[in-house]
């Protein structure tokens, strides 16, 4: 299962921390890990490079945690994954950390 916590602080997004693999399938062809994969690095590039933001950033197999001052971009990586949890239930957990 694909683990996704978003931090929040006095009702802002700081960050968040994406981990394991969903198990939809196998690898190469899980089309929930690619979604979840594709939507975060998006986040995570716009964050970086499009907005030019500074991120803390940790990046492994299966792990991708970014902290930044990017609330809006987050609560929309937020929202994507809320729908990618609606439809695959089984696959991925999404929750909030308030710090």
């Amino acid at each position: 299962m694909i683990n996704a916590v978003f931090s929040r602080r006095n009702g802002s997004f700081s960050g968040f921390e994406i981990s394991g693999h969903s198990d939809y399938s196998e690898q190469g062809s899980d089309i929930v890990c690619a979604a979840v994969s594709s939507a975060a690095y998006l986040c995570a590039n716009l964050i970086t490079d499009s907005f030019m933001i500074k991120a803390d950033i940790a990046l492994e197999d299966g792990y991708l945690k970014l902290t930044a001052d990017a609330d809006k971009l987050i609560d929309g990586l937020y929202r994507h994954l809320l729908q990618l949890e609606e439809q695959y239930t089984k696959y991925i957990k999404v929750k909030i950390s308030e710090v």
